[in-house]
């Protein structure tokens, strides 16, 4: 795998990942991003608030992982404007960076060290505090603390993905940013990826996550995005909304 220490998972000291006054958690503004001559992200506006919970929707190719890489500051944008709790990206990347935990569609973790490895890895790399507790309190929390010490190349995907969940946790980031979270894991699986959406809001952390799962993202999230054509075009409360009409809305726009 690659290097996790590359500049796009690496980071330097902050204080806290905690905003000071409820500053938006991100605020992005007119973001666009295009890969050569082709428009991918088309001016996204885009403010999520601390304890909010919100899934963006779209067809394959809408930019929804691109739009969350460049949230994630692992893509910079090609114009537009982004803070994460009130810091400026553009100037403050490696510090915005462990304000966010990150979920993609690669796990991110070294197939030759133990589940426990990993995670302390990131755990050093962030300066978590109390870091073996933290640890085992993440493989508790993920399903996983009996394979604590079994290396990661032995794990199916599902496990691989909780343990993928547990290392955007283990920082305790502001914000998560996940990708397809769902993918691989089974009911049990996906009720730990609840556990942690729920535990996320209620510490007054955000989330935006993407998922082909309409029924699953309903009932995880309080505001539903659709992306279409690198554009957004719709923003409603989750209560507003059901699968049927997102599922419509996605088909008459492919």
């Amino acid at each position: 795998m690659n290097d996790l220490r590359s500049p796009e998972l690496t980071s330097a000291p902050v204080t806290s990942s905690v905003p000071a006054s409820q500053t938006p958690r991100v605020l992005a503004g007119r973001i666009t991003k295009r890969f050569g001559n082709r428009p991918v992200l088309r001016a996204i506006d885009l403010r999520i608030e601390p304890g909010e919970r919100v899934v963006l929707f779209g067809s394959n190719g809408a930019g929804k992982t691109t739009l969350l890489r460049i949230l994630a500051t692992l893509s910079r944008a090609t114009k537009g404007t982004l803070l994460i709790d009130g810091l400026a990206v553009d100037r403050n990347a490696q510090t915005a960076r462990r304000r966010i935990g990150v979920v993609a569609h690669q796990p991110y973790l070294y197939d030759d060290l133990t589940a426990e490895e990993n995670l302390r890895f990131f755990a050093k790399m962030y300066d978590v505090a109390e870091q073996q507790a933290r640890i085992g309190e993440v493989l508790d929390l993920v399903g996983l603390a009996g394979r604590r010490g079994d290396r990661v190349r032995t794990f199916s995907r599902g496990m691989q993905q909780r343990l993928a969940l547990a290392r955007a946790i283990v920082h305790r980031p502001a914000l998560l940013l996940f990708d397809e979270p769902d993918t691989g894991l089974d009911r049990s699986g996906i009720g730990v990826l609840e556990r942690i959406l729920e535990e996320q809001a209620s510490a007054s952390g955000s989330v935006l996550m993407t998922t082909h799962d309409l029924e699953f993202g309903l009932r995880s999230v309080d505001r539903v995005l659709l992306l279409d054509g690198g554009r957004l075009v719709l923003d409603v409360p989750a209560e507003s909304i059901d699968a049927d009409e997102i599922a419509e809305r996605m088909s008459s726009r492919s």
